[in-house]
């Protein structure tokens, strides 16, 4: 039986392709710029984003926390969106290990944060306050349904916050489905970002690592950050190299998770006891609640027994994403067996 395994697009293997490149890269010592794999990564990557420079890091979330350590002083603030993944799902490292204090404001479901509560929440100039001195959005935004951003909106936050002096990063984890969804290069959103982080290990199905892009000097002190929180990964080529595979040919087929998606949110809307608006899917993640006697748990437990999994995210909230090995017969199938266990 073949598992199904919906639960994110981190679970996505290596192409043999990137196999193969991680078998035979060539290597050298990251830690003092020696790797040329990793260097030839983090060119492409800023060429991709239209920035000076890159920086390969391990993960996501240390991509974002090595951003915000550089952009910001202990005791100083950023603004954030309520449900973003550095706020909720980054284990409070901007505070923890940054003494950096995050100023939430409301993400609506479309994954912005309204203008008008952006300048809200900056700080005036008052020995009371932390110092505004950065704002952080998420592209796309995991929790509001996988939303894109709208480069005019990028615009719409940059112009704001470059006016008052603020910068802006962009958690771009997975910004290429943002550009495949709205049909923009990449560059639309990171013209407009200060930093910009995007990872391999998610759709590109890469399996491991992130890019940090921006300006020269600011990856220059990047890669210090990089450094203190242990980030320093010597011969990192063998990854690297099976990044360049993901930018050289995985970006494309992102379409293709973004049609399974829509399939499954149009079938589970038909399903009794299914809550979903498959008007709100427009990349490749699925939110959706129960609103029968089975709670989330019930089902994702019922759901595993036939080798489909699909997460829980509460008591009646599931989440369900598709990507690179999800194929649409797939989809047809944890459709048939959702309705088994509803109906």
């Amino acid at each position: 039986m073949k598992r199904i395994d919906l639960r994110s697009d981190t679970v996505t293997l290596p192409t043999p392709a990137m196999r193969a490149a991680m078998a035979n890269a060539e290597l050298g010592d990251d830690v003092f710029g020696e790797d040329p794999t990793v260097n030839r990564l983090e060119a492409m990557a800023a060429e991709r984003m239209g920035k000076d420079a890159a920086l390969f890091v391990a993960s996501g979330t240390m991509a974002n926390l090595v951003a915000l350590l550089t952009h910001c002083g202990r005791g100083d603030e950023v603004i954030v969106g309520d449900k973003a993944h550095t706020f909720v799902n980054e284990v409070g490292g901007m505070a923890a290990l940054g003494g950096i204090h995050p100023r939430t404001v409301p993400n609506p479901p479309d994954g912005t944060l309204a203008l008008d509560d952006i300048v809200g929440a900056i700080r005036g100039d008052n020995v009371h306050w932390p110092r505004t001195r950065l704002v952080a959005l998420e592209n796309t935004h995991n929790a509001c349904n996988g939303a894109p951003l709208s480069p005019a909106y990028h615009q719409a936050v940059y112009d704001l916050a470059h006016a008052r002096g603020i910068r802006v990063h962009t958690d771009g984890a997975r910004i290429f489905n943002a550009a495949i969804a709205l049909g923009v290069s990449p560059r639309e959103f990171a013209r407009y970002s200060d930093s910009l982080s995007f990872c391999l290990s998610k759709g590109l199905s890469a399996p491991v690592g992130s890019l940090l892009c921006g300006s020269r000097e600011f990856i220059a002190a990047a890669r210090r950050h990089r450094k203190m929180v242990g980030g320093g990964m010597r011969q990192a080529g063998v990854l690297a190299a099976a990044g360049i595979v993901a930018l050289e040919t995985m970006i494309d087929r992102l379409a293709d998770d973004h049609a399974n998606a829509k399939r499954l949110a149009e079938g589970l809307a038909d399903i009794p006891g299914v809550a979903l608006d498959p008007a709100r899917i427009k990349t490749n993640i699925v939110f959706f609640d129960l609103t029968g006697a089975l709670t989330a748990p019930q089902l994702a437990e019922c759901l595993a027994r036939d080798g489909v999994l699909i997460g829980a995210m509460g008591e009646r909230r599931m989440r369900a994403v598709t990507h690179y090995g999800i194929e649409r017969a797939d989809i047809e199938t944890a459709l048939g067996l959702v309705k088994r266990a509803l109906v």
